[in-house]
C-alpha cells in the first residue's frame, strides 16, 4: 500500500478535526471540501474501494453518514444534504456528506475549472479552511457513540 492519508490520520500521524470515532470508523472534517461544514467517514481498516467493504461495515459507514447529515441540516440549515461515494482522491473507501446550497453542489460545482479548453474537476479552486475553522465544525457536528 502506498502512502494513505486516512491511515496516517488513524495512526495519529496526521492532524484531523474529528467529528466521530468508534472501533470501526472515523469521521472527520475534510481538508478539501466545497463547504467546510462537510464530513468524511471512512473505515479504520484500509480498503480501497467502497464496494469492497463488507456489507455490515458499509452499512455502518452510511449510518454514521446519515446521522451526520441530520446534524449538518440541524446546525447549518442548508437547502439539502448531499451524500456520495465517488472513489477518487484518496485510495481508501470513504463516504462524503455535505451541505447543498446550490443545484451544482451534488457534483461539487466548486471543483470545476477549465484547463486546455476542457472542464476538469479538482481541488485547485477550493480554499483550505484553517484548522480552527475545521475544529469548530467538528465540535458543532460531534456525534456521541451509540446515539
Amino acid at each position: 500500500m502506498s502512502h494513505c492519508p486516512f491511515c496516517e490520520i488513524i495512526r495519529g500521524n496526521l492532524e484531523a478535526s474529528v467529528i466521530y470515532e468508534d472501533h470501526l470508523v472515523l469521521a472527520i472534517v475534510p481538508l478539501h471540501a466545497p463547504y467546510p461544514e462537510s464530513a468524511l467517514i471512512f473505515p479504520k481498516e484500509h480498503i480501497d474501494h467502497f464496494t469492497d467493504l463488507p456489507k455490515d461495515l458499509a452499512t455502518h459507514v452510511m449510518r454514521v453518514g446519515f446521522d451526520l447529515g441530520k446534524k449538518i441540516m440541524q446546525v447549518y440549515q442548508p437547502d439539502r444534504i448531499g451524500m456520495g461515494v465517488h472513489g477518487y482522491g484518496v485510495g481508501h473507501a470513504h463516504f462524503n456528506v455535505f451541505p447543498q446550497r446550490h443545484g451544482m453542489d451534488v457534483v461539487f460545482g466548486k471543483m470545476a475549472y477549465v484547463k486546455d479548453g476542457e472542464v476538469k474537476f479538482g481541488f485547485r479552486n477550493l480554499p483550505v479552511p484553517s484548522r480552527e475553522k475545521m475544529d469548530e465544525v467538528a465540535r458543532k457536528l460531534r456525534l456521541e457513540v451509540n446515539q
